[in-house]
């Protein structure tokens, strides 16, 4: 569930990532939350005669991520179980950063950042995906509106507003901060069986969702099935910058 599930929603996502990253075949590439490693994998296969270094604070998904990179027979990819926040990366030790949406849920993201930014040589870039306002992402509205919940929106929508993001970035020395709009859908399924399933697997959900919700929640999913699966719309900001 954490390879394919989150690969599987995410995967309109993962190539614009893929398209914006730029990796060169020599570069030494560090992917910050990569979960389940597709992120990590893809870019050692960018980097044929580089590197990649995934790393994540849960256990299992660095597990699974070994994994499946031993599976695949890549040579030149690693992943470390670690909290980017204090983790003691080499410095200077990579050329570029990157994170599919693993960067919103830092205590102290100038912190988390700037460990990030050392460990980038000198005009190392960072790409990488993070949510827009929760009020623009459909997938958010409708889950919340099957638990009937008001109030705050999570961590997730931590980095939503420009300003903030050029504020710990700037503060963590990073430098030529840009913002591009991504308007593309997630899928949480091939049918809505499926979407329901996966929906009910989220931390945030199982606690909260009532027999009710789960009718409400089922009637959204038929709302958006397709032929091609059950799509959601949301928004994200690809974000570029370069260590200062």
């Amino acid at each position: 569930m954490i390879s394919s599930g989150y690969d599987a929603e995410l995967r309109r996502h993962h190539e614009v990532l893929r398209r914006a990253w730029d990796i060169g075949p020599h570069d030494r590439v560090l992917d910050v939350g990569c979960g389940a490693g597709l992120t990590t994998r893809d870019a050692a296969r960018a980097a044929r005669d580089g590197s990649a270094l995934g790393v994540d604070i849960s256990g299992p998904a660095v597990e699974l991520a070994r994994e499946l990179a031993r599976a695949e027979g890549l040579g030149n990819v690693a992943f470390e179980r670690a909290d980017v926040q204090a983790h003691p990366f080499p410095p200077a030790g990579f050329d570029v950063a990157i994170s599919r949406f693993g960067t919103m849920f830092f205590d102290d993201p100038v912190a988390a950042f700037g460990g990030v930014g050392r460990a980038l040589r000198p005009g190392g870039r960072l790409v990488m995906l993070v949510w827009q306002a929760g009020e623009l992402n459909e997938w958010h509205l409708v889950v919340r509106r099957a638990l009937d919940r008001t109030g705050p929106s999570p961590n997730a929508f931590s980095l939503a507003d420009p300003s903030t993001v050029r504020q710990v970035l700037g503060a963590a020395g990073f430098a030529d901060v840009t913002l591009t709009d991504v308007d593309e859908p997630v899928c949480y399924g091939p049918d809505v069986a499926a979407a329901l399933d996966w929906v009910r697997g989220f931390a945030s959900v199982q606690e909260s969702l009532t027999a009710v919700g789960v009718e409400r929640l089922r009637e959204e999913l038929v709302a958006h099935a397709t032929g091609d699966g059950v799509w959601l719309g949301s928004r994200a900001w690809l974000v570029t910058a370069r260590r200062g």
